[in-house]
């Protein structure tokens, strides 16, 4: 095979994809991409990178010939450039295969894993790497505000990166994660998700399984030790196993665990620890951040002054403004665990004021009927619920389509207000006729929401 120089990537736009191309440009390679939408915001990352994006997809794109083509997995078959490629016989590779092959070959790379948490734990060990002078690479699928960005080479061994089991690609069905090279892996928790893959709890925990058998022997799984289906997929382990959480029969035990205002404190391997966040699962993901740099071998007290000067995550409980008294907060929850953990976090920051759960049924799961019963009770702490429409609805199967007016319906049996708005603009109606001083609204989406955030500070602006 010829020496690499230049790669195209086809499905640039995807936010994966986009920090994948824009790693490979920093080691000095040429990249190009293509992709059906090109707009703001990975637009603009691309091009201030010096990329070029081509657009729509069509043979010509690959003209001249790249040396390598990474095939995004929202690409399929039909594609005239995937088509094209294959024809040609081509070499390709999939996201994962390529950041494997030029990212994490040779480096100490920390997996982290499960159904929630792996962006902030991600974050949080990425931050403490970097606030220590390890100067570590990273693949986080969020944008961490203390590092700016959400991925980057690095100049030193390590490298953090989120293990996702969503699949590989249309030639390569296993889960993502199973080519990261995991030297030290993270499983925080294990629920069913991704229904449009998985079709059980036991197909997801089998993905696992084959993770946790890729880790070697010198290398270390954290599990957390509160989660069975967790526990249950290291069983087997040839890598050593520790548990973190909250049980006493932990191998790393979190004491005296407490919330406060805007933070929380806990105890672990004899030293005491502030997270800027609230709730036992942020803290379980700290104390998970904690035990991978201790890992390493980084000092405690040089942890815990990193962890304490964590700034969070853009679109976790993130705070987009205030306006008539009102407070907006952006939180990309999409599973019913993750959005009732937001809520209780929520309800407790905020006491005494009427909290808002606005709620896009936007992800490939709770598109479809499977979260039916639990969407119905994870928003019991909220006081009024507004869910919009299904998103891309005709692509489900009428009978496994998620029934939005079902849930509104079994929240309001709980005494709760709720409300099926189908369209933004009736969200934005109904904030600007019931909102009072002092409401907090959460947004709950893992995409755009039609711009909702600035609609609704708007109206609450002009507001009287």
């Amino acid at each position: 095979m010829k020496k690499i120089k230049h790669i195209h990537f086809i499905g640039i736009c995807g936010t994966a994809m986009a920090s994948t191309a824009g790693l490979l440009k920093a080691q000095g390679f040429q990249v190009t991409g293509s992709d059906q939408d090109v707009y703001p915001p990975m637009s603009a990352f691309l091009e201030k990178r010096g990329i070029q994006i081509f657009s729509p997809y069509k043979p010509e794109n690959l003209e001249p010939v790249p040396d390598l083509t990474v095939i995004g997995n929202a690409i399929s078959r039909g594609n005239p450039e995937l088509e094209a490629v294959l024809e040609q016989k081509l070499y390709y590779l999939s996201m994962p295969e390529t950041l494997r092959e030029f990212c994490l070959r040779g480096r100490h790379n920390i997996v982290v894993s499960g159904t929630h948490g792996k962006t902030t734990t991600a974050s949080m060990i990425a931050w403490i790497f970097e606030a220590t002078g390890r100067s570590p690479g990273y693949m986080i699928g969020g944008i961490p505000n203390n590092l700016g960005q959400g991925a980057a080479l690095g100049k030193g061994k390590h490298f953090v990166i989120e293990g996702d089991e969503y699949d590989t690609a249309f030639f390569d069905k296993r889960s993502k994660f199973l080519h990261y090279l995991p030297e030290l892996l993270i499983i925080n928790n294990i629920e069913f998700d991704h229904a449009d893959i998985f079709a059980t709890l036991d197909e997801i925990k089998l993905s696992f399984r084959r993770l946790v058998n890729i880790v070697p022997k010198n290398g270390m799984i954290l599990v957390n030790a509160d989660d069975p289906s967790a526990l249950e997929v290291v069983k087997n382990s040839f890598a050593p196993v520790l548990e973190v959480g909250f049980s006493p029969n932990s191998g790393l035990h979190i004491q005296t665990f407490i919330d406060g205002h805007d933070h929380a404190t806990f105890r672990m391997l004899e030293c005491d620890f502030v997270v800027p966040m609230l709730g036992a699962f942020n803290v379980r993901n700290a104390a998970m951040a904690v035990a991978a740099a201790h890992f390493y071998q980084i000092p405690l007290p040089e942890i815990a002054s990193a962890l304490a000067r964590f700034e969070g995550v853009r679109r976790r409980q993130e705070i987009r403004g205030e306006a008539g008294g009102v407070t907006l907060i952006d939180d990309f929850g999409h599973h019913p665990t993750a959005i009732r953990q937001t809520l209780e976090s929520l309800r407790h920051r905020y006491t005494g004021r009427r909290l808002w759960a606005i709620f896009e049924p936007r992800s490939n799961t709770t598109r479809r009927s499977i979260f039916q019963k639990e969407l119905g009770e994870c928003f019991a702490a909220a006081d009024i619920v507004c869910i919009s429409k299904v998103a891309r609805l005709e692509q489900i199967p009428p009978a496994e389509r998620l029934n939005p007016e079902t849930v509104v319906e079994s929240i309001r049996r709980q005494g709760k207000t709720a409300h099926y708005l189908p369209g933004v603009d009736e969200i934005i109606e109904t904030i600007k006729r019931d909102s009072k001083n002092g409401d907090v609204i959460v947004v709950f989406s893992n995409g755009g929401f039609g711009g909702i955030h600035d609609k609704i500070l708007e109206v609450l602006g002009g507001k009287r």
